[in-house]
């Protein structure tokens, strides 16, 4: 279900996407509906009519489920969900519960559990009678005449605080594995890009792994790497990250920073892009929106247009308008064009090691 608000034109893509989050998930989609509205309603966001309208239309049709486009407040997501006898949820919750599914690491794991609580924590609001009951006595379960709900908000706090601590050691321990790396230097390379653009096949097509690479929105969600010498004297360390999307709930940038981190201190993005989606160049703003985010946007970048089998593209290099990055059109599925990509990452290399190089010929040659 998407709303278009004010001015805004409906967006078909916008719910071609969340149709293909709630596939990813797990639903069946049965109806789509778009709507317009000059401002969100505070209790229902679409209005009575409009709910009424939609909750007649569901019924009609047996849909067990509504997801929204845009994020609900937790009044208006309640008030929806006692109105329709069902559950309600947003995109937000949705892309949380997917990933919530397919997070496979101990690291991984916690990101998510973290981004979950934060968001759970604002739909504390006294919305539930139970939660309004004072309950007495010392310890845990709780001081005198304290409430349900500030029991459950203070339990939140804890766990979320011994989650940061979790993820904050780990994160020492990648640096420190990052410092011995360091001490046996490789050119990293990540493949960023949005989710569904080929990233995994491209990390299969270049590193001869055999990872999970599927037609879905985050088929995959931890970093994984793989090094290797691609020639005599050169190192290599690829890594694939996890796919963005347009909105990329704040709780998972946050709760994933410290995975992206490795984004950041690459030498050189691989920027994957589907070159047959109809709005490829809106998925392109989206992923550079989130390197911006995370410092990551001054790293040199090679972008990579995606399934020219599909498009119909010419395989084969061009230089980028903006001068800085270079585009090259491939099919990981195929090889076609792969290797003209893999030139170009040699070139990449050849300029690190030559910087290296400049580097520690200053440091050499500094007086004392």
């Amino acid at each position: 279900m998407s709303v278009a608000l004010g001015r805004e034109r409906p967006d078909a893509g916008a719910l071609e996407e969340l149709s293909a989050l709630a596939i990813s998930a797990g639903y069946d989609v049965i109806e789509r509906i778009q709507a317009r509205r000059e401002r969100p309603d505070a209790g229902l966001f679409v209005g009575v009519g409009k709910a009424e309208e939609i909750g007649a239309r569901m019924k009609e049709v047996g849909a067990a489920v509504a997801i929204f486009s845009q994020e609900l407040s937790p009044v208006q997501q309640r008030n929806l969900g006692r109105l329709w006898e069902c559950p309600v949820f947003d995109r937000t919750e949705l892309i949380l519960d997917i990933f919530a599914r397919r997070a496979r690491s101990h690291e991984g794991k916690l990101q998510v559990e973290l981004a979950r609580l934060e968001h759970l924590s604002a739909r504390l609001v006294r919305g539930w009678t139970h939660l309004e009951r004072q309950r007495g006595g010392i310890g845990v379960r709780g001081g005198p005449g304290e409430t349900q709900l500030e029991l459950d908000r203070r339990m939140l706090g804890v766990r979320v605080r011994r989650l940061r601590e979790q993820l904050e050691q780990l994160r020492r321990q990648r640096r420190t594995r990052k410092r011995a790396r360091d001490r046996r230097p490789a050119f990293s390379i990540s493949l960023v890009g949005y989710t569904n653009a080929g990233k995994s096949t491209l990390f299969n097509a270049l590193t001869g792994a055999q990872t999970l690479a599927a037609d879905q929105l985050f088929a995959t969600l931890d970093t994984l790497t793989r090094r290797l010498q691609w020639a005599p004297g050169v190192h290599l360390v690829i890594s694939d990250t996890v796919g963005f999307v347009r909105k990329l709930p704040h709780q998972l940038v946050e709760a994933f920073t410290a995975t992206l981190e490795e984004t950041a201190d690459a030498d050189l993005l691989i920027h994957v892009a589907d070159s047959s989606a109809a709005d490829r160049d809106e998925q392109i703003e989206a992923v550079n929106h989130v390197l911006r985010e995370i410092a990551a946007d001054s790293v040199p970048q090679l972008l990579v247009y995606n399934k020219i089998d599909a498009s119909g593209r010419v395989p084969g290099a061009s230089p980028h308008p903006c001068g800085s990055i270079v585009e090259v059109a491939v099919s990981a599925l195929t090889g076609a064009g792969l290797s003209d990509l893999r030139q170009l990452i040699m070139a990449h290399h050849k300029s690190w090691l030559d910087r290296a190089a400049g580097r520690q010929s200053v440091t050499e040659t500094r007086p004392h």
